[in-house]
């Protein structure tokens, strides 16, 4: 250990690759794909404990048949998965045996704690549990599980009850005989409010802005249309929006139900919350035991702080998947590739991308 707490036993590799979900593992797919050797050339480092990405978090009652637009890794299909078993069991086998199939040599539990500039010599410092590794690129693939956004509200802090976020939800037998107030219009709002609704003693739906509910199907041509609108706005360096925000919610079967029942009748945002429960400016209450935060997630990217890639509009401005203040650092599932779709393209893009980039410069002698 040297005088500025850096291991001296610093590890080189071509390309670190940090996170092992639907993006890190396409990005390692394609890096093999085109001549990088796994464990000499580039390195996946992975915070969980498991095979799985942030699918291995997901709770009980979210069934892979109830999963909407998971798309296969690249190179191989997931086939003959059975619809009624947990989408956490389901996905985190098929990654597992997707990991061995290719032999890409993850290594889990890494924590990677900090991403910053070399010694002058051109390459990237990756400070993690498992030492020191210094690339010429780097493939940030960290997604959003691990930065739940909880909203600030007055008086949140005398609630009597219990807050929770969706990363915390456990399903909805937990909240049986509960007054439960669901806050979120997107997609894991309006499933746990569907799930919670035969349980519960009660449920009120809050959410900031009036859902859109959308009809018809998802054409590849309006899927475009929403990504390029994520899109825009990481070019314009901002805080990037899901995909979902813009497109809208499907109004399926399901939903449908649900709104001629009142599950989903949605109320505008609270004002403050009580002891007791939530109250609205007009002096309307609801008494409530649980306060369910589905409130999305942000980008989980704190540890590229040391290269000061943030705008001032507070988002890493990126040029397809490259960040365009530092030509080594790629965002894979960032933004309009946060999808699994496009997690895949994103990945191939960036490999190709890195690729040039590393064939232009002499490496490290």
């Amino acid at each position: 250990m040297n005088n500025t707490g850096v291991r001296d036993d610093v590890q080189e590799v071509d390309v670190v690759v940090i996170g092992a979900g639907q993006a890190g593992l396409s990005s390692a797919y394609h890096l093999q794909r085109t001549g990088f050797v796994p464990e000499r050339d580039f390195v996946v480092l992975d915070h969980a404990p498991h095979p799985g990405g942030a699918w291995q978090f997901r709770w009980p009652s979210l069934t892979y048949g109830k999963v909407h637009g998971m798309h296969a890794l690249p190179g191989m299909e997931l086939t003959d998965a059975d619809p009624a078993r947990p989408s956490a069991e389901v996905i985190g086998e098929y990654f597992d045996t997707y990991e061995r199939t290719f032999d890409l040599k993850v290594r889990r539990p890494v924590e990677v704690r900090a991403v910053r500039e070399g010694d002058g010599d051109g390459r990237l410092l990756v400070e993690t549990s498992d030492g020191v590794w210094s690339a010429r690129a780097l493939i940030n693939a960290t997604g959003t599980w691990d930065r739940p956004f909880w909203p600030r509200y007055p008086g949140q802090e005398t609630f009597r009850g219990r807050q929770l976020h969706t990363a915390q939800y456990p399903g909805p037998e937990e909240f049986a005989g509960r007054r439960v107030v669901v806050v979120g219009g997107g997609a894991s709002g309006t499933q746990h409010l569907m799930e919670i609704a035969p349980y519960a003693a009660a449920t009120t739906w809050v959410t900031r802005r009036p859902p859109v509910f959308r009809e018809g199907p998802f054409t590849e041509e309006f899927g475009r249309e929403a990504v390029a609108l994520v899109e825009e706005r990481v070019r314009q360096g901002l805080p990037p929006k899901s995909v979902v925000s813009v497109t809208g919610l499907p109004l399926n079967d399901a939903i449908r139900q649900a709104l001629d029942e009142g599950v989903l009748d949605r109320r505008p945002m609270f004002d403050r919350i009580t002891p007791d429960g939530v109250e609205w400016a007009d002096g309307q209450r609801v008494d409530a035991d649980v306060i369910l935060w589905a409130t999305g997630f942000r980008a989980a990217i704190d540890h590229l702080a040391p290269l000061r890639l943030r705008e001032p509009g507070g988002g890493i401005r990126v040029e397809g998947t490259r960040a365009v203040a530092d030509p080594r650092v790629h965002l894979v599932g960032y933004g309009p590739s946060a999808s699994t779709i496009g997690a895949n393209r994103a990945g191939r893009a960036a490999v190709r991308d890195i690729r040039r980039l590393l064939d232009q410069e002499p490496a490290a002698v």
